[in-house]
Formats: structure tokens, C-alpha cells, sequence
């Protein structure tokens, strides 16, 4: 849940760099959300909640799958890769889930070295 809110913290922030468990983390939790939405929207017969919350977590999920290309050395626009379909989103996808770059990089300090959160 922490990993969830630090990225929601950082609404709008393209800079830095993110861990693979932070991204990771607050995609399964989006998901989630998003599919008790829907089905509290199938409840409601109107898709209104699931689209407005998917309109709410846009700019966070763009700012952190940026931060995430950025710990692995990759810049925040391979996030426009994904427009193609399945080479793209396969090539993302690799790239979402490679280990970050070891040490620091031109986006900043290695966040897995980072003071833990508690």
C-alpha cells in the first residue's frame, strides 16, 4: 500500500527513478482498484467510476513507468514504444521488468541503495 501512495505522492513526477517493486507494486494495486470498480459499475449499470478513476491514475502510472525506464537507463519517451501493438508492448514489457541500472545514472542515485521506507 505504501508503494501505491509514494507514487500517487509524486503525481506528476517524471524525474528520478523507479524500482522495479515500486512500479510493479502499484500496478497490481491499480488493478485491483480498477476491478472493484468495474464490478461495483456492472452493480450501478454505468461504467462511470472504473473511467474515472482510470482518468484519475493516468499521469501516475505514465510519471512512474517513466521513473521505471529511467532506472534502467532508458529514457521516459520508450514509453510511446507501447503504441505499437505487440512488439511494442512485449519490448516494454522487457523493459519494465529488467534490474535498474547498477550505481548512479544521468536519472539520478540507484533507488534500491535508498533509506527504506517504515
Amino acid at each position: 500500500m505504501n508503494y501505491y501512495l509514494d507514487v500517487l505522492k509524486k503525481y506528476a513526477v517524471f524525474s528520478g527513478r523507479a524500482r522495479r517493486k515500486e512500479y510493479w507494486m502499484f500496478t497490481l494495486f491499480s488493478l485491483i482498484v480498477d476491478v472493484v470498480l468495474v464490478v461495483i459499475d456492472s452493480f450501478i449499470g454505468v461504467q462511470i467510476l472504473s473511467g474515472v478513476y482510470a482518468l484519475a491514475v493516468l499521469l501516475p502510472t505514465l510519471a512512474v513507468a517513466a521513473r521505471r525506464l529511467h532506472d534502467t537507463g532508458r529514457s521516459g519517451w520508450w514509453i510511446l514504444f507501447g503504441i505499437i501493438p505487440v512488439v511494442g508492448w512485449i519490448t516494454l514489457l522487457v523493459f519494465l521488468c529488467l534490474d535498474g541500472e547498477q550505481g548512479e545514472n544521468k536519472y539520478g542515485h540507484n533507488p534500491k541503495f535508498a533509506p527504506a521506507h517504515i
